[in-house]
């Protein structure tokens, strides 16, 4: 299946893309997808805990991805 993952702000320079698409495979989850996102280089950086939504729905990591998801990586941000 085929999905694509949409980085914002810090995560865009972290992968040094705004968005890639990602062949997985079927019944794979949001969890499997952040450690995939986790072992490539410079993602070390990503926090423990991400705010992930998935079809603009933010997303449990236990969630099951289907083909044509769309993935939204969200930064945390600061108020003031």
């Amino acid at each position: 299946m085929h999905v694509r993952c949409l980085f914002f702000a810090a995560y865009r320079e972290v992968f040094g893309v705004d968005q890639i698409e990602l062949e997985l495979p079927d019944g794979s989850t949001l969890e499997a997808l952040i450690e995939d996102m986790r072992a490539r280089a410079g993602a070390s950086v990503l926090p423990r805990q991400l705010l992930v939504a998935v079809n603009r729905e933010y997303a449990a990591v236990e969630t099951v991805l289907r083909d044509g998801d769309e993935v939204a990586f969200i930064p945390p941000v600061a108020g003031g």
